[in-house]
């Protein structure tokens, strides 16, 4: 079959790879109806993750049930399902206790931007559809796979909801989608930081009442002047840089929460500063699986369109093409179709 594989920063190549199998009875092989490039793969696309040797790419999916192991009960071959990044059993303390991006048994998804994959702890991954989606709405619900839910666990951690004033720090797709998800769960005011007029103008969409266009300290003092000069109650970090996460940390009032689910990279938090700040700070990987049932009905039923953060549409022979204009920030999210 056809995959992207990254063989070296900058250099994707579509080329025959391995056709994945069953290797363990907890194990299902998927047909991907269509698949898409991350921020975060662009950390070893760009050498700020090292590449160590040819690695396929991808972990966001969407795709048919082609073959089960023999201990998958739930998920039957013919159906339509969405997964997340980070596999989980359901069964674990830590699945159980809403977290199965930590399960004690996760693998982190990968090579995914292919024709099929394997996906491990098939019953405890996957969720599938009421039935065979219309073509309009596979892309709202790869969305969903990684993007949507982990700008949804952004806006959780950072606890938007009524009476509150949410500001998302990145107008990336996760941050885009922590828009949305900040709407959904009631936020009062939504405050988007973006310099770029694409962006937003799909943050307006979503729900975002005011655009802050500075970044750093005068992002954080212009947040402030919105607020009264206390900061907001929410934030959602969907960066993962050292600026990102001080332009959270310092535009949260203090008693605030801070939902930072940007993929770090390198930063630090001063102990003295963390201490006055007086801020909550939750995230990390987001626990996707736990939201799908309720994404996927909010999707099924055409009340959200997060598949709007795809301005990129391309066979995944085009993959390279894909990254660079994802680099180059002339997309914000692509998506391949096999």
């Amino acid at each position: 079959m056809r995959g992207a594989v990254l063989h070296a920063p900058g250099d994707i190549r579509v080329e025959e790879v391995e056709n994945p199998q069953i290797t363990a009875p907890t194990d299902a092989v998927i047909r991907l109806a269509a698949t898409c490039v991350c921020g975060s793969d662009l950390w070893p696309y760009r050498g700020i993750a090292p590449v160590e040797g040819p690695t396929p790419m991808g972990h966001e999916y969407v795709g048919v049930v082609e073959e089960v192991g023999s201990a998958v009960e739930h998920i039957k071959p013919g159906q339509f399902v969405v997964g997340s990044f980070a596999t989980s059993d359901g069964t674990c303390e830590i699945c159980l206790s809403g977290y199965p991006s930590s399960c004690v048994h996760r693998v982190f998804q990968s090579g995914t931007q292919a024709e099929r994959a394997r996906i491990p702890h098939a019953d405890g991954t996957l969720v599938a559809t009421p039935g065979m989606p219309d073509d309009d709405l596979v892309p709202s619900l790869l969305a969903a796979s990684d993007v949507l839910g982990t700008g949804w666990f952004g806006a959780v951690a950072a606890e938007a909801g009524p009476g509150k004033t949410v500001a998302v720090v990145g107008d990336g797709a996760v941050g885009l989608l922590a828009v949305l998800a900040a709407k959904q769960l009631g936020a009062e005011r939504i405050i988007a930081m973006s310099r770029h007029a694409s962006r937003q103008k799909l943050a307006s969409e979503f729900g975002a009442t005011d655009i802050v266009t500075e970044r750093g300290d005068e992002g954080v003092a212009r947040v402030k002047e919105l607020t009264g000069g206390l900061g907001a109650h929410s934030v959602v970090e969907a960066v993962g840089t050292q600026e990102s996460m001080l332009q959270a940390v310092r535009s949260t009032r203090p008693g605030g929460h801070v939902g930072f689910v940007g993929v770090n990279h390198d930063v630090t938090l001063a102990g003295d500063e963390l201490f006055f700040s007086q801020v909550h700070l939750h995230g990390g990987p987001a626990p996707v699986r736990q939201y799908l049932p309720h994404l996927i009905d909010l999707i099924w039923n055409r009340e959200i369109h997060p598949g709007k953060v795809f301005d990129l549409d391309l066979p995944l022979d085009r993959a390279a093409e894909a990254y660079q204009a994802m680099d180059e920030r002339r997309a914000i999210k692509a998506l391949l179709r096999p």
